[in-house]
């Protein structure tokens, strides 16, 4: 079964930064789709960044816009995000999450089809 595993979160003071990683199983997550969302305590779960299956189209949020870059790495079945001027307020659970192979990034979580076990960021003041 394919499975999505994140990797990179933890605990940064505010201003630091953190690279998060979602490592594929399967190579048909290279024509896949596929995104950043996180989740904070007593939150509903929210879209942060998404990217086309060959990288060459990012989408943000207003909210990590200029902050967070996505990117993916095909060749080693890896989508990353990079976090920057990190704030209190990025402190959630973040899920990297996949479409199926050939359908288009979008903004909305019951869109994906895939979702990994999700890695803690925290962020302190």
């Amino acid at each position: 079964q394919a499975q999505l595993v994140e990797s990179g979160g933890g605990l940064v003071q505010a201003g630091g930064s953190l690279r998060l990683s979602c490592a594929a199983s399967e190579r048909t997550f290279r024509s896949a789709a596929m995104a950043w969302f996180r989740q904070a305590p007593g939150k509903e779960r929210e879209f942060a960044a998404a990217i086309s299956w060959s990288g060459a189209t990012t989408y943000y949020a207003d909210s990590v816009k200029g902050r967070f870059t996505i990117s993916r790495d095909n060749a080693k079945n890896t989508m990353y995000l990079q976090m920057n001027s990190l704030k209190p307020e990025d402190t959630a659970v973040y899920y990297c999450a996949a479409r199926r192979p050939k359908y288009s990034a979008t903004y909305d979580w019951d869109e994906y089809d895939y979702w990994g076990q999700g890695t803690q960021v925290t962020v302190s003041s």
